[in-house]
């Protein structure tokens, strides 16, 4: 998948996501259903994902290269990784996230800055993702809590998905 379609994949993705958001009701925001984030709770754990990774775009690349190594294997594709993804929450039945499952619950005075900053965070994913060499996207890793160092091409494509993921619990739950 090139630069220029990871972005529109993310602008895709995103745009659902908001447009679900955007038409539910204020009442929805704090109320999930049972053993399930909030609303809110959703919204803050991609606003928590999205973050680390552009401020790990933002760094240089060498430091990148020197905290967190290259990519010692071939490139994975959207399906491919998707695919991981699933293997890995199934392996452990999503232990990894589990303390995150005691965040916060942002009230209704949050929603309109937390929607926000979470636009504001997909644009710059999707600028920094187009501006980045195409090089450094296939030989740069950064670590991910539940799959390991992967390329930075392999984690932009799993952001995409990931709000995905999200966007499709809220509208079949919620």
């Amino acid at each position: 998948m090139n630069k220029q379609e990871i972005a529109d994949l993310l602008e895709t993705k995103y745009s659902a996501l908001f447009l679900f958001l955007d038409n539910q009701s204020d009442d929805r925001w704090e109320i999930g259903p049972a053993g399930k984030w909030t609303t809110g709770q959703q919204v803050l754990h991609l606003l928590q994902s999205i973050k680390p990774l552009n401020a790990a775009m933002s760094l240089p690349k060498f430091i990148i290269r020197a905290r967190f190594g290259t990519s010692n294997r071939e490139l994975r594709d959207y399906d491919t990784v998707v695919k991981r993804y699933h293997e890995r929450l199934k392996a452990t039945n999503g232990a990894t996230f589990r303390p995150s499952r005691q965040m916060k619950t942002p009230g209704i005075r949050d929603k309109s800055y937390l929607i926000d900053r979470l636009r504001v965070e997909n644009k710059k994913l999707q600028y920094k993702t187009l501006k980045w060499p195409d090089k450094n996207l296939d030989q740069l890793v950064l670590p991910h809590p539940l799959m390991g160092k992967m390329p930075v091409r392999e984690m932009l494509m799993w952001s995409a998905y990931h709000v995905e993921h999200h966007c499709n619990t809220l509208i079949s739950h919620y």
